[in-house]
């Protein structure tokens, strides 16, 4: 015997836009631009600087898309492997990879980051297999000064 037709309920597509995103003297920001239960998309802008500290994330894979910008990324625990990346280029890192990227030349980087949605996780450890949460002293987190009606045009 076959159940009866049930009607479920459809998830709602997200549509976002990142043109207007703020481009920044100093410091760096990190926005939410799309979620779900099982994706999360981030526009990340770095006036310098960057993932500062090594780290994994030991259960999230995470994929780089560069925007605007370039970045420098060491990869590895011990960072033995670098590679500079440019527009419309990017990296995907596997659950448990090592990594960190800084912002290299003039310009802002700007990056969308998509990854795993679990909300309030912090899987983040060091290269000593501790924890090393994103605001951490290590990670030299400072929080952005927008420059005045100048943003990341992403058309």
């Amino acid at each position: 015997m076959t159940a009866p037709h049930q009607t479920r309920t459809e998830p709602e597509a997200v549509v976002f836009d990142l043109a207007g995103t703020p481009l920044l003297s100093s410091g760096r920001t990190d926005e939410v631009v799309a979620a779900s239960d099982n994706l999360v998309a981030r526009v990340k802008v770095y006036a310098s600087g960057g993932e500062n500290a090594t780290h994994a994330h030991l259960e999230d894979e995470h994929l780089f898309l560069i925007l605007a910008g370039r970045a420098l990324f060491q990869l590895g625990r011990d960072g033995e492997r670098q590679v500079e990346v440019g527009p419309n280029a990017g990296v995907l890192l596997p659950a448990g990879a090592f990594y960190r990227f800084s912002s290299v030349g003039e310009d802002n980087l700007v990056l969308l980051r998509v990854g795993r949605g679990r909300r309030g996780s912090d899987d983040r450890v060091g290269p000593d297999d501790l924890p090393l949460p994103g605001h951490s002293s290590k990670n030299k987190h400072q929080p952005g000064v927008p420059i005045p009606g100048v943003t990341f045009a992403a058309r």
